[in-house]
């Protein structure tokens, strides 16, 4: 019933979840011995909708400590606050998705 961009908006919320769950994990491992920070790779992952559940990289470029831990508590901060602005902007482009097709089912109830 909704339209080809809100399937994509739905796409899109999908991967920053998939993010969010990643970067928490990221935070909780923060003091594991041997831990690689992972992500997903966000562009290959939306122009892949079909692809199913995201795939988890390693990151690539990190200072890697004396334990073999590569967790930036700064960069996962970073990429919490990022991810909740995007979050919001699609959840708002979301609802005036669901607000067109609403008034669109209520003039078709009054003709």
């Amino acid at each position: 019933m909704l339209d080809p961009l809100a399937n994509k908006i739905e796409h899109y919320m999908d991967l920053l979840s998939a993010r969010q769950k990643l970067v928490a994990s990221n935070i909780a491992n923060a003091d594991t011995p041997g831990y690689k920070t992972q992500d997903i790779d966000f562009q290959t992952e939306f122009m892949n909708a079909s692809a199913g559940a995201p795939m988890p990289v390693e990151v690539k470029g990190l200072v890697v400590r004396n334990d073999g831990n590569n967790v930036s508590i700064d960069r996962e901060a970073r990429l919490l606050s990022e991810n909740a602005l995007r979050f919001s902007i699609a959840s708002s482009l979301m609802r005036d998705q669901i607000k067109s097709v609403k008034l669109a089912i209520e003039e078709g109830k009054g003709a």
